[in-house]
């Protein structure tokens, strides 16, 4: 099955053509194109996992095949190579089986939630090249091959969170999304051309044997800062977090693709994918750990106080991939990876549950929900199991991988890291559960009533559910051959339990959830009042701590101002200049045309002038000299 793992991205790739220029006046065959196609993806990823976990394959030795894409010789070696190819190991096989399956059950949901939408179609074709460039990301032998799809990844971002294009907020979103983006991108390019300059290759493995032998650490860290854009853009940590939340303006299914399988966990993916380049270099591995937890807690704090379901999710996926980035900076990509994994499970899994709560009432804003509990009964138990896997509830999914994060922060000696780890589970449980109380459980506003979504939004939650139940054992400490002997750096390891992180941990996420229930479920504290008494944490927290304005005042002042001294020089200065030597020349010839009138006894006059004055010339020194 590994040697047709180059079909898993071109059946969705094909979808796409098939369902923008073919089947796009078809709705109903539109949406089986799309789901057939990434089905078969799923049903290969899944043999290629099979596979890889059988035959011998592993991180030491994977399966590589390519094709020369552009060959320039030098005298001695190549100027330039570059790859199209394939590179199978278990990250890969891992993180296939993650964004087909998470794929598929987006698009069956979205049968039901775009129904009657105009571009149903359109909406198909996109998810279709949407995965397939996702697909063909993970797939990737090397750096060049990685950023096309990677840019490929970014345009259809683009077109699915600007879906809603008639809508200005939509619009901006879309806009900001790409180019943030744009800005971690071209850090990301510049750090793996860097890399092709010192060791003149784009290939990981290559670039695997060449790092020990690099010229100068100094040289290996900047090239790691500089791929390290990358992932802080697409996996939105700070300061380029921004484009993240405004995502929410694209339909509910695209908001659960990109913040559970695809765009998000691309920057994750890129750090394990080239985690041998930051282990070369300890004190990027610090950068990245400080950054994934710093935005970790930012994001969290954040979401205590958000009123927009999706929006709490949003900042609630933004605070996960802190603790995902954190890992990979402590040094542990399994736990990285691990949680990469069930996150994707948990948060589509909130996510389109989220959406069904949107489908049925048309509202966004969760304290003008209420009761959704007793009408929307399978909506809500299964969101209620994501939100528990969310905070760390075991035994399920999220349980295993977070405790994995915190015990390798902990164990590797970021014992800060751990303690912040710690009270980002607290507050984690705290706004999800504060969602479930006010949202589910909390009093029915009026006019308002939920109703159960149809069967095609419902089967895919309950899935998810199960997942959300089951995945976190793949991990768990006392399963043999788990996932730390499928995906890790260097050797397999597995983390010796510690039973004093697993309750302390728990204990904190059941604290989180009590609190929660005292103040918006039997509210015997008032939430209102803890407003208006810390009124500036509480105004800053809602406004995200002010960065969009901050961004914004920069963009006018500094950036629209330097624009404006510039075109100020360029209109005065430069065209002056220039404007000076073009009215040189047309004043010169204005003088000068006057010496070709056209009359031939103007030009005999003249002619018999230059002769005399030759002649007086000439005679001039004779004469002299007789003298």
């Amino acid at each position: 099955m590994i040697q047709y793992a180059w079909l898993v991205p071109l059946f969705p790739a094909l979808a796409f053509p098939a369902i923008v220029f073919i089947t796009r006046r078809l709705k109903a065959f539109s949406a089986l194109v799309g789901i057939g196609a990434i089905a078969a993806s799923f049903v290969l990823s899944l043999g290629i996992l099979w596979e890889t976990l059988t035959s011998g394959v592993t991180m030491e030795k994977p399966v590589e095949y390519a094709l020369s894409w552009l060959a320039l010789p030098g005298a001695k070696e190549w100027v330039l190579k570059i790859e199209a190819g394939v590179l199978v190991d278990p990250l890969t096989a891992v993180m296939l089986l993650v964004v087909t399956l998470v794929a598929l059950l987006v698009e069956i949901y979205s049968v039901g939630y775009m129904h009657g939408d105009p571009g149903f179609s359109v909406f198909f074709g996109y998810l279709s090249l949407f995965s397939a460039s996702m697909l063909g990301l993970v797939l990737a032998n090397n750096f060049f091959m990685m950023f096309f799809f990677w840019e490929l990844v970014g345009l259809c971002s683009y077109l699915l969170i600007g879906f809603y294009f008639h809508k200005p907020e939509a619009a901006r979103a879309s806009l900001k999304a790409f180019v943030v983006n744009r800005v971690a991108d071209f850090g990301f390019m510049l750090g793996f051309f860097y890399l092709f300059l010192l060791f003149r290759t784009f290939n990981f493995r290559e670039l695997a044997e060449a790092l020990p032998h690099a010229p100068h650490m100094g040289l290996l860290a900047l090239a790691a800062i500089l791929i390290f854009a990358g992932p802080i853009g697409k996996s939105a940590q700070f300061p380029l977090h921004v484009w993240l939340p405004d995502a929410m303006e694209g339909p509910t299914p695209v908001s659960a693709l990109i913040h559970a399988a695809t765009m998000v966990a691309a920057g994750v993916y890129l750090l394990a994918r080239a985690f041998v380049l930051f282990a070369s270099v300890p004190k990027v591995s610090w950068f990245v750990a400080y950054v994934g937890g710093f935005t970790a807690l930012f994001a969290a704090t954040i979401a205590l106080v958000q009123r927009d379901i999706k929006r709490i999710l949003a900042y609630s996926t933004m605070s996960q991939l802190g603790y995902m980035i954190m890992a990979m900076g402590v040094g542990s990509m399994t736990a990285g990876m691990f949680h990469l994994t069930t996150h994707a499970i948990f948060k589509a899994l909130l996510f389109l549950g989220a959406g069904s709560v949107i489908h049925a009432l048309h509202e966004q804003d969760i304290f003008r929900m209420g009761g959704l509990a007793k009408d929307m009964k399978v909506t809500t138990v299964t969101f209620l199991l994501g939100a528990l896997a969310l905070a760390g509830i075991p035994p399920l999914a999220g349980f295993w991988s977070k405790d994995e994060i915190l015990l390798a922060a902990y164990s590797n000696g970021y014992q800060g890291l751990y303690i912040l780890g710690t009270v980002v589970a607290f507050l984690t449980a705290f706004y999800m559960f504060r969602l479930i109380f006010v949202a589910f459980f909390g009093r029915r506003r009026a006019g308002l009533h939920g109703h159960e979504s149809p069967k095609c939004m419902t089967i895919p939650l309950t899935i998810l559910a199960g997942l959300t139940i089951a995945a976190g054992f793949v991990g768990a400490p006392f399963v043999p051959h788990g996932f730390s002997s499928w995906v890790y750096f260097g050797e397999p390891h597995h983390l010796e339990p510690n039973y004093f992180i697993m309750a302390v941990s728990t204990l904190v996420a059941l604290l989180g959830i009590y609190l929660a229930w005292l103040i918006y479920g039997r509210e015997v504290i008032s939430p209102e009042a803890l407003a208006q008494r810390w009124r500036s944490i509480y105004t800053v927290l809602y406004n995200k701590y002010y960065i969009d304005e901050a961004y914004l005042w920069f963009f006018r002042r500094i950036v629209l101002g330097l624009a404006e001294a510039f075109h100020w020089h360029d209109r005065h200065v430069v065209d002056g200049i220039f404007d000076g030597v073009g009215d040189t020349v047309r004043w010169s010839g204005h003088r000068l045309r006057y010496l070709q009138t056209g009359s031939l006894p103007v030009y005999a006059l003249v002619f018999f002038a230059a002769v005399v004055v030759f002649v007086l010339w000439v005679a001039t020194p004779v004469i002299g000299g007789i003298r």
